[in-house]
């Protein structure tokens, strides 16, 4: 089989059978963090296999392309993959994946965007409610204390630094230590960047609404970000402690009654941190990192072999 048709093959399998492997599997919950790193390679694989079947497509349809692919090969590595042998179906297949490539782009991009401009909405509000005092620093401030009888807290991005922002509602509601896990529930999620995973999976599930396994990706970083958020904390204040602030700040928005409100992952994650199963111990833990990295070598793999082969000879 052609090269391109089998990535293209390699990467459908993976994004059937990854959600469902994953879905089934028990230890998500468990440990986030690594959650996210198997979602993040299943996500790469099935992009490098579009990439990579783009590359070798557009070379076999385009000379000046295959020049610029294959420019430090030999000739032999050329003739291994039959480029000349594709067929009429090359053009078009590459400029399909071309498309795709670019929408995904547009994708991040207007996502990015929309993401900025409520940012800069969101800190002009913050400007209008919590002006600045005379001879004040912007973002000099790492919390901002807003008025307000509904509890809630927030990270702002943006500026030098990121900011915790918290209504006095809240203040009313949280005791020194469950407003420390708050800070450190958000300072996680900073420090470990998931605003850009939740751009990324927003971007592909919304570009590509047909294909489950973006809508799956999309779906999973809003809740593991979210558990791994609440480990950062519970590991500092405890578990009670983050639940408790879990509650406080929440229970006025139904989210533990009956109703839509209910819907809600906090229940779940309140129940998480409160009966918590038992971590993976560290020898899977690395198996199951080390398994998940090798899951983009696969497309890399498929891709160089008959250049190695010719390679070998």
């Amino acid at each position: 089989m052609m090269v391109p048709l089998a990535l293209l093959a390699l990467g459908g399998l993976i994004a059937a059978l990854a959600p469902r492997v994953l879905a089934r599997a028990d230890w998500p919950d468990r440990e986030p963090v690594l959650a996210l790193w198997v979602w993040q390679c299943v996500v790469a694989a099935v992009l490098l296999c579009c990439a990579l079947a783009m590359a070798l497509s557009a070379a076999a349809a385009w000379t000046r392309v295959r020049g610029n692919v294959f420019a430090p090969a030999p000739n032999g590595v050329v003739e291994a993959y039959s480029l000349t042998g594709y067929g009429p179906w090359a053009e078009p297949l590459a400029v399909t994946l071309a498309c795709g490539a670019a929408w995904t782009a547009a994708m991040l991009t207007r996502e990015v965007r929309t993401a900025r401009a409520d940012r800069r909405r969101r800190r002009a509000e913050l400007r209008e409610r919590s002006p600045r005092l005379p001879g004040e620093e912007p973002d000099a401030e790492r919390l901002v204390l807003l008025e307000g009888d509904r509890p809630d807290a927030w990270l702002l991005r943006g500026g030098w630094a990121p900011r915790l922002v918290i209504t006095t509602g809240a203040l009313r509601r949280l005791n020194d230590a469950q407003l420390d896990a708050v800070l450190a529930h958000e300072q996680g999620h900073a420090r470990a960047r998931h605003h850009w995973l939740l751009h990324c999976s927003g971007a592909l599930a919304n570009g590509f609404p047909q294909v489950p396994v973006f809508a799956a990706f999309r779906d999973q970083v809003h809740r593991l970000v979210e558990l791994a958020a609440d480990d950062a904390a519970s590991r500092r204040f405890g578990r009670l402690t983050t639940a408790l602030a879990l509650v406080e700040l929440n229970e006025d928005r139904g989210v533990f009654g009956p109703g839509p409100a209910q819907l809600s992952q906090v229940p779940g994650r309140v129940d998480r941190l409160l009966a918590p199963a038992p971590r993976l111990t560290p020898a899977r833990r690395l198996r199951l990192t080390a398994a998940a990295a090798l899951v983009p070598a696969v497309p890399l793999l498929v891709t160089f072999v008959p250049g190695l082969s010719a390679l070998g000879r």
